[in-house]
C-alpha cells in the first residue's frame, strides 16, 4: 500500500456552532482565522495566553459553515482561550447550545497518491472502525486528515500498522507505548473494553451504521441547487521554497505571507456573510485548501487554482442526535455506497471523485453531481433495507 501517515503536533479541540448563533461567534472564527501575529510592539490582545501566537502557523485549522451547522477544528488553546470566554458571554440558552468537545483529539494527514479516492476513504477508514475508534475524515485539495480521540493514539498506530501503512520516521513515539502523554484531557485506560464489541466484518460494521442512522432518523439529503468545487490558494513561493528561505532558515512567519491576499480578504468576506457552505482547511506543508459553494467564486478572484469549473453536489448526513463516540460512520457509509454504485454500475468512474467531510455534528459525502445523484439513490433503498430487517 503506497500510503504514508504523519501525525501534526499538537492537541485539538471540536467546537460545533448553530446556525442561529454563528453571527455571535464570528469575532472569534475570524480571529483564529487570523490570529494574531503582528509586529511584537503591538500589544497582546486581552486574554491571550502567552506563547499562543506561535500557533498561527496552523497546524491545523477546519472551519466549516454548512447547511447544518458551522464547525470548527482548531488547536485546544484556541479553543479554551479564544472561544470559549465569547462562548461563556452569551446567554445561558444560547451558550448551552454551542459544544467545545470534552476529550482533545489528534489529527493526522496520510499521503496516498495513486489511490482510488472511494477506496482510499476505506483503506483508511476500515481499520479504525473495526478498532471500534470513532474518528473525524476531511479530504482537501492536496491531503486527506484524520481525527482520533487522543487517548487512542497507540491504538491508532497498531491498527494502521498492521493495514500496511508507513509512518514517517518522526511519528515512532505514535506508534510504540510510551510511559506518559501530554494530552490536556485525562485519558482513560487503553485496556477498557468499548460498550459494544467492535464488529468482527466490514458487512458487520456497515449493517451497524445503517442501523445506527435508522435508529437515530437520519435520512441523506441534498441541498437544493448547492453546487461545490474544490481548490486551492495560490501560493507565491513553492512550499519547499517558502519553509525554508533562500537563505536555508526555516520561515517562522504565519501561512498569510506566502499566499495571494485577494484568498484572505474572500475568505473574510465569504465568512462575514454566513455562507450556505464552505469548508477551509489550513495544515502546515500544505497551502489552504478549500470546499465552496460556486456561488462564493467571484469573492476569490485569480487568487485559487484547482478546477473552478468543476460541479461537486454533498449529500448530507445530519449526526447532531449520535454521540461523539460512535464509530464506524465514515467507513460504514462510504464503503457501503461504494459497493452500491459499483454494482449498479461496475464501468462507472463516479468513486474515484468520493471524497467525504466530517463535521462536529454532521458529514457529507461529496460526490461529482451524476455520481451524487447515483449515490442517494443508492443510500435510501439502504435505510429502507435496515427497516425491514
Amino acid at each position: 500500500m503506497n500510503a504514508q501517515i504523519s501525525f501534526i503536533e499538537g492537541q485539538f479541540s471540536l467546537i460545533h456552532i448553530p446556525l442561529d448563533l454563528y453571527s455571535s461567534l464570528l469575532q472569534p472564527i475570524l480571529q483564529v482565522l487570523l490570529p494574531y501575529g503582528g509586529p511584537t510592539h503591538h500589544k497582546r490582545p486581552e486574554g491571550l495566553l502567552e506563547g499562543l501566537s506561535l500557533d498561527h502557523k496552523h497546524g491545523f485549522l477546519n472551519i466549516s459553515v454548512t447547511p447544518i451547522e458551522c464547525s470548527i477544528v482548531c488547536h485546544t488553546s484556541w479553543a479554551q482561550n479564544v472561544f470559549a470566554p465569547v462562548i461563556a458571554r452569551l446567554p445561558k440558552e444560547s451558550s448551552k447550545q454551542v459544544q467545545i468537545s470534552k476529550e482533545s483529539y489528534i489529527v493526522f494527514s496520510v499521503s496516498s497518491a495513486g489511490m482510488e479516492a472511494g477506496q482510499r476513504v476505506m483503506d483508511l477508514t476500515a481499520p479504525l472502525a473495526m478498532a471500534g475508534i470513532p474518528i473525524f475524515f476531511i479530504t482537501t485539495y492536496y491531503t486527506d486528515f484524520i481525527l482520533v480521540p487522543s487517548k487512542d493514539r497507540q491504538t491508532v498506530g497498531s491498527a494502521l500498522l498492521a493495514r500496511g501503512f508507513e509512518f514517517s520516521e518522526n511519528d515512532s513515539a505514535y506508534v510504540a507505548p510510551t510511559p506518559t502523554t501530554h494530552s490536556r484531557i485525562p485519558s482513560t485506560a487503553s485496556s477498557d473494553p468499548p460498550s459494544t464489541p467492535p464488529p468482527t466484518n466490514v458487512a458487520e460494521l456497515q449493517m451497524r451504521t445503517f442501523s445506527q442512522l435508522k435508529k437515530r432518523n437520519v435520512v441523506p439529503f441534498v441541498e437544493s441547487g448547492l453546487h461545490l468545487v474544490q481548490c486551492s490558494g495560490k501560493e507565491i513561493l513553492p512550499q519547499d521554497e517558502y519553509r525554508h528561505g533562500t537563505n536555508g532558515y526555516a520561515q517562522q512567519s504565519n501561512w498569510m505571507e506566502n499566499i495571494d491576499p485577494k484568498l484572505y480578504v474572500g475568505l473574510v468576506s465569504a465568512l462575514a456573510r454566513q455562507p450556505r457552505f464552505l469548508s477551509l482547511t489550513l495544515a502546515q506543508d500544505d497551502a489552504p485548501s478549500l470546499l465552496l459553494d460556486k456561488d462564493l467564486l467571484s469573492l476569490f478572484g485569480n487568487s485559487i487554482a484547482g478546477d473552478t469549473e468543476g460541479d461537486l453536489v454533498p449529500i448530507f448526513l445530519d449526526l447532531v442526535d449520535l454521540p461523539l463516540e460512535s464509530t464506524g460512520i465514515v467507513c460504514g457509509v462510504a464503503g457501503k455506497l461504494v459497493d452500491e454504485m459499483r454494482l449498479q454500475d461496475p464501468a462507472a468512474s463516479h468513486t474515484s471523485e468520493l471524497s467525504y467531510l466530517s463535521t462536529a455534528r454532521a458529514g457529507a459525502v461529496i460526490l461529482g453531481s451524476e455520481g451524487s445523484a447515483r449515490a442517494l439513490e443508492a443510500l435510501l433503498p439502504l435505510l429502507e433495507k435496515v427497516e425491514r430487517l
